[in-house]
Protein backbone atom coordinates (compact mmCIF):
# COMPACT_ATOMS: atom_id res chain seq x y z
CA UNK A 1 0.00 0.00 0.00
CA UNK A 2 1.57 3.42 -0.78
CA UNK A 3 2.47 6.05 1.48
CA UNK A 4 -0.23 8.95 0.39
CA UNK A 5 1.40 11.73 2.70
CA UNK A 6 3.19 13.15 0.41
CA UNK A 7 6.44 12.65 1.45
CA UNK A 8 7.88 10.74 -1.96
CA UNK A 9 6.56 14.35 -3.81
CA UNK A 10 8.19 17.03 -2.80
CA UNK A 11 6.76 20.52 -3.48
CA UNK A 12 9.03 23.72 -3.48
CA UNK A 13 8.09 27.00 -3.99
CA UNK A 14 10.36 29.53 -5.79
CA UNK A 15 9.63 32.99 -5.29
CA UNK A 16 10.86 35.62 -8.12
CA UNK A 17 11.32 39.68 -7.47
CA UNK A 18 13.79 42.50 -7.57
CA UNK A 19 15.74 43.26 -4.61
CA UNK A 20 15.73 47.11 -3.16
CA UNK A 21 19.15 47.77 -5.16
CA UNK A 22 18.01 46.23 -8.28
CA UNK A 23 15.57 48.93 -7.99
CA UNK A 24 17.65 51.90 -7.12
CA UNK A 25 20.42 50.87 -9.89
CA UNK A 26 17.47 50.82 -12.44
CA UNK A 27 16.27 54.15 -11.52
CA UNK A 28 19.81 56.11 -11.64
CA UNK A 29 20.23 54.53 -14.99
CA UNK A 30 16.70 55.46 -16.29
CA UNK A 31 17.65 59.26 -14.86
CA UNK A 32 20.74 59.30 -16.36
CA UNK A 33 19.33 58.18 -19.84
CA UNK A 34 16.17 60.81 -19.73
CA UNK A 35 19.06 63.49 -18.30
CA UNK A 36 21.42 62.82 -21.20
CA UNK A 37 18.33 62.45 -23.92
CA UNK A 38 16.75 65.70 -22.35
CA UNK A 39 20.45 67.90 -22.66
CA UNK A 40 20.86 66.36 -26.37
CA UNK A 41 17.15 67.78 -26.65
CA UNK A 42 17.85 71.04 -25.13
CA UNK A 43 21.44 71.34 -27.29
CA UNK A 44 19.97 70.55 -30.39
CA UNK A 45 16.97 72.44 -30.34
CA UNK A 46 19.09 75.65 -28.97
CA UNK A 47 21.06 74.94 -31.95
CA UNK A 48 18.33 75.31 -34.63
CA UNK A 49 17.29 78.25 -32.79
CA UNK A 50 20.25 79.68 -33.18
CA UNK A 51 20.87 78.19 -36.92
CA UNK A 52 17.22 79.87 -38.04
CA UNK A 53 18.51 83.23 -36.66
CA UNK A 54 21.91 83.10 -38.89
CA UNK A 55 19.63 82.31 -41.46
CA UNK A 56 17.07 85.51 -40.78
CA UNK A 57 20.65 86.90 -40.39
CA UNK A 58 22.46 85.93 -43.33
CA UNK A 59 18.82 86.83 -45.69
CA UNK A 60 18.86 90.51 -44.06
CA UNK A 61 22.62 91.26 -45.08
CA UNK A 62 22.16 89.68 -48.64
CA UNK A 63 18.57 91.89 -49.06
CA UNK A 64 20.07 94.76 -48.27
CA UNK A 65 23.07 94.19 -50.40
CA UNK A 66 21.05 93.56 -53.33
CA UNK A 67 18.45 96.40 -53.04
CA UNK A 68 21.26 99.47 -52.38
CA UNK A 69 23.42 97.18 -55.61
CA UNK A 70 20.31 97.42 -57.24
CA UNK A 71 19.20 100.74 -56.85
CA UNK A 72 22.90 102.78 -57.05
CA UNK A 73 22.87 101.49 -60.51
CA UNK A 74 19.90 103.84 -61.11
CA UNK A 75 21.43 106.34 -59.56
CA UNK A 76 21.81 109.28 -61.93
CA UNK A 77 19.45 107.56 -64.99
CA UNK A 78 18.11 110.26 -66.83
CA UNK A 79 18.25 112.94 -63.80
CA UNK A 80 18.83 116.77 -65.02
CA UNK A 81 21.65 118.71 -64.80
CA UNK A 82 22.19 120.53 -61.16
CA UNK A 83 20.08 117.39 -59.29
CA UNK A 84 22.00 115.38 -56.84
CA UNK A 85 22.20 111.87 -58.06
CA UNK A 86 24.08 110.37 -55.45
CA UNK A 87 24.51 112.51 -51.64
CA UNK A 88 26.79 110.92 -49.40
CA UNK A 89 26.85 111.21 -45.58
CA UNK A 90 29.98 110.10 -43.60
CA UNK A 91 28.36 109.99 -40.44
CA UNK A 92 29.01 106.17 -39.44
CA UNK A 93 26.73 104.39 -39.93
CA UNK A 94 26.82 106.17 -43.64
CA UNK A 95 23.35 107.29 -45.22
CA UNK A 96 23.28 107.40 -48.94
CA UNK A 97 20.72 109.33 -50.83
CA UNK A 98 20.16 107.86 -54.47
CA UNK A 99 18.15 109.93 -56.90
CA UNK A 100 16.48 108.72 -60.51
CA UNK A 101 13.79 108.84 -63.19
CA UNK A 102 11.22 106.72 -62.49
CA UNK A 103 9.35 107.27 -66.43
CA UNK A 104 6.12 107.99 -67.25
CA UNK A 105 6.71 111.74 -67.55
CA UNK A 106 8.00 112.30 -71.26
CA UNK A 107 8.49 115.87 -72.05
CA UNK A 108 5.59 117.13 -69.51
CA UNK A 109 6.42 121.18 -69.30
CA UNK A 110 4.41 123.93 -67.71
CA UNK A 111 3.03 125.89 -70.25
CA UNK A 112 1.82 128.98 -68.07
CA UNK A 113 3.75 131.02 -65.61
CA UNK A 114 2.34 130.09 -62.12
CA UNK A 115 1.06 133.55 -60.28
CA UNK A 116 2.20 132.39 -56.71
CA UNK A 117 3.87 129.28 -55.59
CA UNK A 118 0.60 127.57 -54.30
CA UNK A 119 -0.99 128.18 -57.61
CA UNK A 120 -1.76 124.80 -60.21
CA UNK A 121 0.57 123.63 -62.58
CA UNK A 122 -1.38 123.95 -66.45
CA UNK A 123 0.33 121.96 -68.30
CA UNK A 124 -1.86 122.03 -71.30
CA UNK A 125 -1.86 119.46 -73.92
CA UNK A 126 0.43 117.01 -72.47
CA UNK A 127 0.32 113.34 -71.14
CA UNK A 128 -0.23 113.37 -67.41
CA UNK A 129 -2.01 110.52 -67.02
CA UNK A 130 1.07 108.60 -65.25
CA UNK A 131 0.19 110.54 -62.76
CA UNK A 132 -1.89 109.92 -59.72
CA UNK A 133 -3.62 111.59 -56.91
CA UNK A 134 -0.93 111.43 -53.74
CA UNK A 135 2.30 110.86 -55.57
CA UNK A 136 5.09 112.73 -55.18
CA UNK A 137 6.63 114.87 -58.59
CA UNK A 138 10.03 116.22 -58.60
CA UNK A 139 9.59 120.49 -60.85
CA UNK A 140 12.67 121.18 -62.15
CA UNK A 141 13.47 124.74 -63.76
CA UNK A 142 16.13 124.27 -66.60
CA UNK A 143 17.63 127.62 -66.47
CA UNK A 144 18.48 127.94 -62.99
CA UNK A 145 19.22 124.17 -62.61
CA UNK A 146 17.42 123.52 -59.35
CA UNK A 147 13.98 122.13 -58.67
CA UNK A 148 12.01 120.40 -55.90
CA UNK A 149 9.91 118.04 -54.59
CA UNK A 150 5.96 118.30 -54.10
CA UNK A 151 2.51 116.22 -53.14
CA UNK A 152 0.16 115.73 -55.88
CA UNK A 153 -3.06 116.40 -54.40
CA UNK A 154 -5.50 116.08 -57.68
CA UNK A 155 -4.95 115.30 -61.27
CA UNK A 156 -7.11 116.66 -63.84
CA UNK A 157 -6.35 114.78 -66.74
CA UNK A 158 -8.59 116.68 -69.36
CA UNK A 159 -7.03 120.11 -68.46
CA UNK A 160 -3.66 118.90 -67.94
CA UNK A 161 -3.99 120.46 -64.44
CA UNK A 162 -1.77 119.29 -61.04
CA UNK A 163 -3.18 120.63 -57.78
CA UNK A 164 -0.64 120.25 -55.08
CA UNK A 165 -3.40 122.15 -51.83
CA UNK A 166 -1.99 121.21 -49.35
CA UNK A 167 1.53 122.75 -49.49
CA UNK A 168 2.81 125.70 -51.64
CA UNK A 169 6.37 125.46 -54.06
CA UNK A 170 9.42 126.97 -52.82
CA UNK A 171 9.06 129.48 -55.82
CA UNK A 172 7.42 130.29 -58.66
CA UNK A 173 8.01 128.34 -61.50
CA UNK A 174 7.61 129.92 -65.22
CA UNK A 175 7.04 128.05 -68.68
CA UNK A 176 9.31 125.40 -69.73
CA UNK A 177 9.55 124.19 -66.06
CA UNK A 178 9.75 120.37 -66.10
CA UNK A 179 7.77 117.53 -64.34
CA UNK A 180 9.65 114.24 -63.67
CA UNK A 181 8.41 111.69 -62.18
CA UNK A 182 11.75 111.16 -59.52
CA UNK A 183 12.30 108.38 -57.22
CA UNK A 184 14.77 108.91 -54.36
CA UNK A 185 15.64 106.28 -51.97
CA UNK A 186 17.63 107.65 -49.15
CA UNK A 187 19.17 104.80 -46.65
CA UNK A 188 20.29 104.65 -43.21
CA UNK A 189 20.80 102.62 -40.11
CA UNK A 190 18.24 103.45 -36.91
CA UNK A 191 20.20 103.12 -33.51
CA UNK A 192 17.37 104.18 -31.46
CA UNK A 193 16.66 100.84 -29.80
CA UNK A 194 20.26 99.51 -29.94
CA UNK A 195 19.49 96.07 -29.22
CA UNK A 196 17.55 96.36 -32.77
CA UNK A 197 19.26 98.06 -35.04
CA UNK A 198 17.33 98.32 -38.51
CA UNK A 199 18.12 99.55 -42.37
CA UNK A 200 15.68 102.48 -43.04
CA UNK A 201 14.48 103.83 -46.16
CA UNK A 202 13.28 106.91 -46.68
CA UNK A 203 11.34 108.68 -49.71
CA UNK A 204 9.78 112.17 -50.28
CA UNK A 205 6.88 112.72 -47.98
CA UNK A 206 7.20 109.63 -46.46
CA UNK A 207 8.05 108.21 -43.39
CA UNK A 208 10.79 106.60 -43.46
CA UNK A 209 9.92 102.33 -43.47
CA UNK A 210 12.14 99.38 -42.09
CA UNK A 211 13.71 97.65 -44.80
CA UNK A 212 15.93 94.68 -42.84
CA UNK A 213 16.15 94.42 -39.25
CA UNK A 214 19.51 93.75 -37.16
CA UNK A 215 21.89 95.34 -39.68
CA UNK A 216 24.37 97.07 -37.21
CA UNK A 217 26.66 98.79 -39.66
CA UNK A 218 26.62 100.64 -43.11
CA UNK A 219 29.44 102.30 -45.16
CA UNK A 220 30.08 103.20 -48.44
CA UNK A 221 33.50 104.16 -50.05
CA UNK A 222 33.31 105.82 -53.62
CA UNK A 223 35.48 105.08 -56.41
CA UNK A 224 35.94 108.21 -58.88
CA UNK A 225 37.17 108.78 -62.05
CA UNK A 226 40.40 109.62 -60.85
CA UNK A 227 40.80 106.14 -59.68
CA UNK A 228 41.42 107.63 -55.80
CA UNK A 229 38.43 106.05 -53.18
CA UNK A 230 36.78 108.66 -50.73
CA UNK A 231 34.07 108.29 -48.24
CA UNK A 232 32.36 111.57 -49.59
CA UNK A 233 32.96 112.75 -53.33
CA UNK A 234 33.63 115.72 -53.90
CA UNK A 235 30.87 115.92 -57.18
CA UNK A 236 28.80 113.33 -57.53
CA UNK A 237 29.71 113.57 -61.29
CA UNK A 238 32.90 111.73 -60.72
CA UNK A 239 31.72 108.87 -58.86
CA UNK A 240 32.30 105.93 -60.91
CA UNK A 241 32.02 103.09 -58.40
CA UNK A 242 30.72 102.39 -55.30
CA UNK A 243 31.77 99.97 -52.38
CA UNK A 244 29.51 99.26 -49.76
CA UNK A 245 30.31 97.29 -46.40
CA UNK A 246 27.13 96.10 -44.50
CA UNK A 247 27.43 94.20 -40.87
CA UNK A 248 24.71 92.28 -39.60
CA UNK A 249 24.24 90.66 -36.50
CA UNK A 250 21.38 87.91 -35.03
CA UNK A 251 18.07 89.03 -33.30
CA UNK A 252 19.30 87.38 -29.62
CA UNK A 253 22.25 87.52 -27.80
CA UNK A 254 24.34 83.59 -27.52
CA UNK A 255 25.52 82.86 -24.20
CA UNK A 256 27.52 80.53 -25.59
CA UNK A 257 29.10 82.72 -28.23
CA UNK A 258 32.19 84.86 -26.98
CA UNK A 259 31.13 88.28 -28.59
CA UNK A 260 27.56 87.71 -27.59
CA UNK A 261 25.98 87.93 -30.70
CA UNK A 262 26.32 85.91 -33.95
CA UNK A 263 27.67 88.48 -36.73
CA UNK A 264 28.12 88.21 -40.65
CA UNK A 265 29.98 90.96 -43.01
CA UNK A 266 29.45 91.21 -46.53
CA UNK A 267 31.12 93.51 -48.97
CA UNK A 268 30.29 94.86 -52.60
CA UNK A 269 31.06 96.80 -55.42
CA UNK A 270 28.53 98.19 -58.14
CA UNK A 271 29.75 99.90 -60.96
CA UNK A 272 27.43 103.55 -61.62
CA UNK A 273 25.99 103.20 -64.68
CA UNK A 274 24.48 106.39 -65.25
CA UNK A 275 26.63 108.54 -63.80
CA UNK A 276 29.36 110.87 -65.69
CA UNK A 277 27.96 109.69 -69.33
CA UNK A 278 26.90 112.95 -70.07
Amino acid sequence: MRNKTGNNKKVSAISAGFTMIELVVALFLAGVVTSAAMALYITQHKQMIVQDQISDMQASIRASAVELSTKIRLAGYRVPEGVPKIEASNTNPDTITITYDAGGLENVILEHDMPQPSAELRCDGHDISALFDDDWVYIYDPVAHSGEFFHVTQVQYASSHIQHNDMALGRIYTVGARLIRMNQFKYFIDQTDRDHPKLMVQRPGRPAEIFAENITSLNFSYVLSSGAVVDVPPDDDMVREVIISLDGRTDKADDEFAEDYRTRSIDTRVKVRNIGMQ
